[in-house]
C-alpha cells in the first residue's frame, strides 16, 4: 500500500482550472475539427511570440520533440554526440537508435548543467552535437557553450522540458541555440493536459523537415517534376490527396514521417497555461525563496545557483550536502520522509544505466555528477498548488532535520552509495 505523505512530492507541476474547463467545453461543443486546427495555430503562435523565435511546431510530447530535433542532426556511423548525464533519459534514449558515439560531459558542481571546459576537451572532428538540459530550470552557461560550439560548427540541441520560465541575459531557453525542446507533460511549468511537446527553430529548412515529419509526411529531397499518373482527372481537387504526386520527384529519402499532431483540446490548454506561466514561475520563486533563506542559515549545504543575470524557473528546487560536514544526504533525505515530507532524487547519472553500460559507458566517466548524485544531491517539493502552510511545515522540519545533522556525527548504520559496482 502507497504511503500517504502530508507534504507530497509533486505529480502535477502547474494548476488547472475554469478557464482551462471554459476552452475544452466550447471547443469540444463547438463542432470543430479536434486536430490540426485553429487552437495549435494559435498555441504556436503564442509560444514564438514569448519565446521570440520564428518558427515553433507543437507535437505529442517532450519525448517526440528530441526525437524529431535528433533526427534532424543526419547522424551517420562514426559520428559524435556530445549529451549531459545530468537529466531524465528521454534526453539521450533516442541516440540509441543511431550507430554513434555518445560522449558523456560531466557537469558543474553548483549548477548541474554541463560544464563548458569538459565540452570543449570532448569534442573532435566527428562531433556533430551536443544535447544540453537546463537542470531544474537553471540554464546553462550558453554564451560560452554557444561560442564553443560555433567554433567548431556543431549542433547544439536545448533540452528545454525544466527551463519554460527562465531567462538568460534578457533571453528564454528555446531561443539560445539551434533547436528548443519543451514538455507539457504533468509535472512541468506549465501542462498541454498530461503530454505535450514543443520544437523551436530559426533554420527555415529544418523547421520545414520537422513540419513534414510531425505530419506524417516523408522527410525527403523533392524536385518540381509535372507528373501524368494514370488518368485521374483534376475536376474536383478538393477530393484528392497526391500531395507531391503529380507535381514533384523524390531523390532523397531520409526518414518516413510520424503523426505527432497536438491534439486540439491539448493545444487549447496549452494557450491559457502559457498565459498563467509568469504567475505560476513566481510563486515557485516564492516559494524556493523560503528554502533558501533557512538553508543559508546551516553550514554543510550549497544552493544551486548560477552566475547572475539569469532567472531560475525553479521547476526542481535542489540543494546539496556535504558529508565533509556531517551532512550525510541519505540520513537527511530519511529524517524529512519520515517526517510527512515526500522526497525524490533527480537524475540518476544516465551514463551508468544498464543500456548506456552496454554501450561501454562507466562509472569514472563524470566524476562530478556522479559525487553529487550519490553523495549530496537533495530535491524538495516545490510546486505552484502548494500551500503556505506546507511550504512552512517543508521548512520547519528542515530546520529541524539540519540541526539534528549538525550536532550528530556520522554514525555507521547510515551509508551512502557509491558509482562503484556500476561498471559491471
Amino acid at each position: 500500500m502507497e504511503r500517504s505523505y502530508e507534504i507530497p512530492y509533486p505529480e502535477l507541476g502547474s494548476v488547472l482550472g475554469e478557464q482551462e474547463i471554459g476552452v475544452l467545453t466550447r471547443l469540444v461543443t463547438s463542432g470543430e475539427n479536434l486536430s490540426g486546427g485553429r487552437c495549435r495555430e494559435e498555441f504556436e503562435r503564442c509560444f514564438r511570440e514569448y519565446l521570440d523565435v520564428p518558427y515553433a511546431l507543437s507535437v505529442t510530447s517532450g519525448t517526440v520533440a528530441l526525437e524529431i530535433a535528433i533526427r534532424l542532426l543526419d547522424l551517420n556511423e562514426g559520428d559524435e554526440v556530445i549529451a549531459t548525464p545530468q537529466t531524465y533519459k528521454a534526453s539521450v534514449q533516442p541516440l540509441l537508435n543511431y550507430p554513434v558515439k555518445v560522449r558523456f560531459c560531466d557537469v558543474e558542481p553548483n549548477t548541474l548543467n554541463i560544464d563548458p571546459g569538459h565540452f570543449a576537451s570532448l569534442i573532435t572532428s566527428r562531433t556533430k552535437a551536443v544535447i544540453l538540459v537546463h537542470y531544474g530550470g537553471l540554464p546553462c552557461d550558453m554564451d560560452a557553450i554557444m561560442a564553443i560550439a560555433r567554433r567548431h560548427g556543431i549542433t547544439v540541441i536545448e533540452d528545454c522540458a525544466h527551463a519554460l520560465g527562465a531567462e538568460y541575459r534578457g533571453r528564454k531557453p528555446g531561443a539560445l541555440a539551434d533547436i528548443g525542446c519543451f514538455s507539457f507533460h504533468s509535472s512541468k511549468n506549465i501542462t498541454t493536459l498530461g503530454e505535450g511537446g514543443m520544437i523551436t527553430l530559426f533554420d527555415p529548412a529544418l523547421a520545414e523537415r520537422a513540419d513534414r515529419i510531425r505530419s506524417n509526411d516523408a522527410d525527403a529531397v523533392y524536385r518540381a517534376q509535372a507528373r501524368t499518373i494514370g488518368n485521374t482527372t483534376s475536376a474536383h481537387p478538393w477530393m484528392l490527396h497526391p500531395g507531391t504526386a503529380f507535381t514533384h520527384d523524390c531523390s532523397t529519402i531520409r526518414y518516413g514521417g510520424t503523426n505527432a499532431t497536438l491534439a486540439e483540446p491539448n493545444a487549447a490548454v496549452g494557450t491559457v497555461q502559457l498565459a498563467k506561466l509568469d504567475r505560476l514561475v513566481r510563486r515557485r520563486a516564492e516559494i524556493a525563496a523560503a528554502y533558501t533563506d533557512v538553508l543559508k542559515q546551516h553550514p554543510g549545504v550549497r544552493m544551486h545557483e548560477g552566475p547572475d543575470p539569469v532567472r531560475h524557473a525553479h521547476h526542481l528546487y535542489t540543494f546539496f550536502a556535504d558529508p565533509a560536514d556531517g551532512i550525510l544526504r541519505d540520513r537527511l533525505v530519511s529524517r524529512l520522509d519520515a517526517l510527512g515530507v515526500q522526497m525524490q532524487l533527480r537524475y540518476f547519472p544516465m551514463h551508468l544505466l544498464a543500456e548506456w553500460r552496454a554501450r561501454g559507458h562507466a562509472a569514472g566517466e563524470c566524476p562530478v555528477a556522479e559525487r553529487l548524485w550519490f553523495e549530496q544531491q537533495v530535491n524538495l517539493p516545490c510546486h505552484p498548488a502548494m500551500t503556505d502552510r506546507q511550504v512552512g511545515q517543508v521548512v520547519s522540519r528542515l530546520d529541524t532535520v539540519l540541526g539534528q545533522e549538525a550536532r550528530d556525527q556520522p554514525i555507521a548504520s547510515v551509508t551512502t552509495p557509491t558509482a562503484e559496482g556500476w561498471n559491471r
